[in-house]
């Protein structure tokens, strides 16, 4: 690593240097290489289907896919749409694309008409695969749509229901229109491209070329598409998987299997999950479409799962199953959590009663691959809960003031920084947008508010932009949830700043109760922090809820919770 800027043993800045080497290679070369020393280890398992995979035979079917998409006319740089919940034609799709050069975008399952025709039209979209219609969505009628909008898109590919008991739901030509074809016929089409031409597409390739798109949440705005690199998503996922300790089945410990509860059109589900899983030769497991506690636990159950992944809030609705005791974990050893830090009860049980004992917090943001910091086995239970590890392999992090950009000594709070080999090429034909958020060192700026201890240790105290600012007083809601997750009714709790005439902003606790638990005030609450916490800490608000408002990847949505809590207060309901 070569290091352009000069730093003090003092300064907030510290330079990932564990790990092995950088991986110079693409993701489609990478998994022929595993695939080869182990073809008939399982790869991948699917619940919901009872399906699974040996890597030769998910080596084989992604060949043949990749020769479909070429057959289908996708050239190398080519954006191909996935627009589905978890299954495994999604990780399929992922390595197929690897290997012929398109560029996969990943598209939110929860995304409506009107934000699938932005990303379409943005990134000049020629094929999207589409899943089959739900409860919740008509994925159908949505993607036929934008196909008749006439812009780029030239093909939808409908998946197969496997759900249903017959197979695949569109067999018969009387559903398909123009430009539209099942999974299966274009399968079908592989046999018109040879086995050379997609190696020779395949050795075109380079470990520097695009080949993914992330559309960003867009909490303001519509999303930016992140730029991403066989190099960017590789080296993360294989360097995530090193520090898990993540082995195949020529092992001396044995495969693992990774059971992911996370969405895969999520860099938490794709990189965090299936490329650390399969750069070491570990198995994956699909436990369902979407994120269900009972499912999960299943999963693990059923296939012996060594490490499980999600955010807090999934293993807080884990652990208060009526049946929790019931599901046999014994097989756990690790896992991760990654989207918030954990709160200390949480990451005790996670620990103690689901036999995690080498489970991982891992912080980063679709920009960076995502993962720039993250734990390690060793670490204590304080610095698991406490903050979000030490700076990955080949990476550099630093915390600069929000102000002047100057960095920051340790202990000190100021905007978390990240750069090397994991920050994004940019954002899709938005140079203004990416000038941003990469400065002139190639530093890419979180958003995050942070502090790193002596050890170079990082903790995240919030998003700058939900600092609570009290009469002058800055306030991080981390330290209160923290606090109020002590509280013997309290199941989850998110606390917010409203807006309030006296102060600028008041404190708002918004908690979801223990299941059986009589009513919560706000004296309950004031009473309970009287005294334990500083007098400006204590929430003037308090909201109990169900449920807090969620992205599809598991984050909650604090913008949109303060502008409902906004509301109600400028409408006299508080």
């Amino acid at each position: 690593m070569t290091l352009t800027d000069s730093f003090t043993a003092t300064d907030s800045y510290t330079a990932g240097g564990d790990g092995v080497e950088i991986l110079e290679q693409t993701i489609g070369a990478n998994f022929r290489l595993v695939a080869g020393r182990t073809p008939g280890a399982v790869a991948m398992e699917e619940a919901l289907t009872g399906r699974s995979w040996t890597y030769a035979e998910m080596d084989r079917d992604t060949d043949e896919l990749a020769r479909a998409l070429m057959a289908a006319g996708i050239e190398a740089g080519d954006r191909v749409g996935i627009w589905s919940p978890n299954c495994a034609e999604w990780t399929l799709l992922q390595y197929a694309t690897s290997k012929m050069g398109a560029i996969l975008v990943n598209i939110n399952p929860a995304y409506r008409r009107h934000e699938l025709e932005f990303v379409v039209g943005q990134c000049g979209m020629k094929m999207l695969v589409a899943a089959p219609d739900d409860e919740r969505s008509d994925f159908t009628a949505m993607a036929r749509g934008v196909l008749e909008a006439a812009g780029s898109l030239e093909q939808v590919v409908l998946l197969p229901d496997m759900a249903a008991a017959a197979g695949a739901r569109y067999d018969g030509a009387g559903d398909l229109r123009q430009g539209e074809s099942t999974f299966a016929a274009l399968v079908q089409r592989a046999g018109e491209v040879s086995a050379d031409d997609l190696d020779r597409r395949l050795g075109s390739l380079a470990p520097d070329d695009a080949i993914n798109l992330q559309y960003t949440s867009g909490t303001t705005g519509f999303p930016k598409g992140v730029t991403l690199s066989h190099r960017n998503l590789l080296n993360n996922g294989f360097h995530i998987g090193s520090l898990l300790s993540y082995a195949g089945a020529d092992s001396e410990t044995g495969q693992d299997k990774v059971v992911i509860a996370v969405p895969f059109f999520h860099c938490f589900g794709m990189v965090i999950g299936n490329l650390a899983a399969l750069s070491h030769g570990a198995s994956t497991v699909v436990p369902g479409r979407a994120f269900k506690a009972d499912e999960a636990l299943a999963a693990v159950q059923r296939y012996g799962g060594t490490s499980l992944y999600g955010v807090p809030t999934m293993f807080i609705a884990e652990l208060a199953l009526p049946d929790f005791a019931d599901y046999d974990l014994s097989t756990l050893r690790t896992g991760v959590m990654a989207g918030s830090t954990c709160p200390v009860e949480v990451m005790k049980r996670v620990i103690s009663e689901m036999n995690m004992s080498e489970v991982a917090i891992c912080y980063g943001m679709t920009e960076t691959s995502p993962v720039s910091t993250m734990t390690r086995v060793d670490d204590s239970l304080a610095r698991r809960t406490q903050t979000v590890g030490r700076t990955m392999p080949h990476l550099e992090s630093k915390i600069v003031s929000p102000l002047d950009g100057a960095v920051v000594a340790r202990g000190e709070q100021g905007e978390l920084c990240t750069r090397g080999y994991a920050v994004m090429q940019g954002y899709w034909n938005d140079g203004a947008k990416t000038a941003e958020a990469i400065d002139e060192g190639g530093w890419m700026h979180t958003g995050d508010l942070a502090s790193m201890d002596p050890d170079g240790y990082v903790r995240i105290e919030g998003r700058i932009k939900d600092l609570v600012i009290r009469g002058g007083e800055n306030i991080s809601p981390r330290e209160i949830e923290e606090f109020l997750y002590q509280h013997p009714s309290v199941q989850d709790v998110q606390v917010i700043g409203v807006p309030d005439e006296k102060y600028g902003e008041e404190i708002m606790a918004c908690i979801i109760l223990k299941e059986g638990v009589g009513p919560l005030t706000v004296d309950d609450v004031r009473e309970y922090c009287t005294g334990r916490i500083a007098h400006y800490k204590i929430p003037r608000y308090v909201q109990v809820r169900s449920s807090f408002p969620m992205t599809v990847s598991g984050k909650v949505r604090k913008v949109e919770m303060r502008a409902e809590a906004s509301r109600l207060i400028e409408g006299g309901e508080a």
